[in-house]
């Protein structure tokens, strides 16, 4: 079922962890046809719950939620940011479950974000969730392409990122799907998942996504970079089916593209 030795051992140490027929039973212990196995980590949130932050559910079951994370909120709490998180929100939303976040988004990045329920749905999750992404660039003409370009961290920074020849390898491929004016809504694809991969490659070719101040220059049409994931593929960890689920471009980046003329 592709549980890992430590998910096992783990499970052992649980009161009620492992069970068949609701009775506690050992992994040596001989099972029949038609015996019903529950496997149950008991877990507790890990950020203080807060109901009153706005975030959109796109999907949920048992095993996994998919929010649409809105623009200004960190996915995990930091020393900046204390009970304004998804990870506050979804300790509010399931408070049985621990936050695992299958494809972290940065702050000002809005869109999709999958949260596993448990840990046996996160690592299935990790292996096979693929993303897609919408941005708004200015000034570019071409209607697609690849990049291929080695991402690096700055030396003078553990945050920025940029292209360098000793860098690990980063590959974005692209293609415009709306031109308004001077703007451009692509469409990205990730073959590779660096920190920063879209905003560091855009920027790379001369044409940053509007808005981003760390990348390329503030904006007065919109106060974030405009980047959107805006949907998310994976195969379902219990179900195996493959499921995917979209988040519609917000509100700023909708009238960014649609005014400018």
């Amino acid at each position: 079922m592709g549980f890992s030795r430590r998910q096992i051992t783990r499970l052992k140490r649980v009161d009620g962890g492992m069970l068949c027929n609701s009775h506690p039973i050992r992994t040596v212990d001989s099972v029949s046809c038609g015996d019903v196995i529950s496997l149950s980590e008991q877990e507790q949130a890990s950020a203080e719950p807060n109901g009153s932050l706005a975030v959109g559910i796109l999907y949920e079951d048992d095993y996994l939620v998919v929010f649409d994370k809105p623009p200004s909120m960190p996915c995990h709490e930091s020393i900046n940011h204390r009970g304004d998180t998804l990870s506050n929100f979804f300790a509010y939303h399931c408070p049985a479950a621990a936050f695992r976040c299958v494809n972290r988004l940065d702050k000002d990045t809005s869109g999709c974000v999958v949260i596993a329920k448990d840990r046996y749905s996160a690592n299935r999750l990790h292996k096979s969730c693929k993303k897609t992404y919408l941005g708004i660039v200015s000034g570019i003409a071409c209607g697609g392409g690849r990049i291929c370009a080695p991402i690096a961290r700055e030396s003078e920074s553990i945050i920025r990122r940029c292209v360098r020849s000793d860098g690990q390898y980063a590959a974005t491929t692209f293609c415009v799907v709306k031109r308004s004016g001077r703007f451009a809504l692509c469409r990205f694809v990730l073959e590779t998942g660096r920190t920063h991969q879209i905003r560091c490659h855009t920027a790379y070719i001369g044409h940053a996504l509007v808005g981003d101040d760390m990348y390329g220059e503030k904006s007065e049409l919109i106060g974030r970079q405009a980047l959107h994931c805006s949907s998310v593929s994976f195969t379902h960890p219990i179900t195996h089916q493959t499921l995917t689920v979209n988040a519609p471009l917000p509100g700023d980046m909708k009238k960014l593209i649609n005014e400018q003329g």
